[in-house]
C-alpha cells in the first residue's frame, strides 16, 4: 500500500509530536518511512540550515529555495519510497510554501504555486492533515516548550495569523485531498484522530 501523506501547521501546532505519535502507530501494520521539508535527503538539509538560521532574505529568494529544497526531496527520497509501495509520512509540503511564502508574505499564493509547480511536477500528497490551532496558542506552545526558535518562529504574530488565514484559503479549495484536525486537543486526541483519518483513507485506497 502506497500513500504520500503530508502534515502541515502553523508555528506551535505540535506536527513533530504528532507525526511521531502516528508513525508508532502506522508502523506497526505498514511500512513507513516519516521524513521533513525542508530537508530530508542531504542537500535539502543544507538549504534548511541557510533557511532557518536567522538571517534576513528576500521573500521570494527563501520561495526559491524552499521550492530547490522540495525538488531535491521529492526525487531523492519521496518518490523512491513511494514506487517501491511504502507509505510516506512528511512533515509539511508545497502548501506551507503556499501559506507561508505566497500568503503571509504576500509574493502572491499564484507565483509560488507556479514556482512549485515546476519543482513537484504535479506529484501533490494524496492527503494531507492540517492541524488547527490559533496563532497565540501556538506561540504560547513555543514559549513554553522553550525550543530554539528559528527564523519563522520569530515573526510577529500578525505575520501567524496571515499563515493561518492562508492555510484556511488552501483548505477550502482542496477539501478532497485536506483535512483538518483540531489541535487544541489533548495530544492523544490529536495523535488518535490523525491515525483514524489515514486508516479511513487507506481502506477507501484498497
Amino acid at each position: 500500500m502506497t500513500l504520500f501523506i503530508t502534515v502541515e501547521g502553523p508555528e506551535g501546532s505540535g506536527k513533530t509530536t504528532v507525526i511521531e505519535g502516528v508513525m508508532a502507530r502506522l508502523s506497526q501494520s505498514y511500512d513507513v518511512i516519516q521524513t521533513r521539508e525542508p530537508g530530508g535527503v542531504h542537500t535539502a538539509e543544507k538549504i534548511r540550515q541557510i533557511l532557518l538560521d536567522g538571517s534576513d532574505m528576500d521573500a521570494r529568494t527563501e520561495a526559491l529555495l524552499f521550492a530547490a529544497a522540495r525538488r531535491e526531496h521529492l526525487v531523492e527520497k519521496v518518490l523512491p519510497a513511494l514506487n517501491e509501495g511504502k507509505i510516506v509520512l512528511c512533515d509539511r509540503f508545497i502548501d506551507s510554501s503556499l501559506a507561508y511564502q505566497g500568503y503571509a508574505r504576500q509574493i502572491g499564493m499564484a507565483e509560488v504555486r507556479a514556482i512549485n509547480a515546476f519543482a513537484i511536477e504535479g506529484r501533490y500528497p494524496d492527503l494531507t492533515l492540517y492541524l488547527d490551532v490559533p496563532a497565540e496558542v501556538g506561540r504560547q506552545r513555543i514559549l513554553a516548550n522553550q525550543r530554539a526558535q528559528n527564523r519563522l518562529d520569530k515573526e510577529d504574530i500578525a505575520f501567524h495569523e496571515r499563515v493561518i488565514e492562508g492555510y484556511h484559503k488552501l483548505i477550502q479549495n482542496n477539501s478532497e485531498r485536506i483535512t483538518v484536525i483540531d489541535a487544541t486537543e489533548s495530544i492523544e486526541k490529536v495523535i488518535d484522530n490523525a491515525v483514524k483519518v489515514i486508516e479511513d483513507k487507506l481502506q477507501h485506497e484498497l
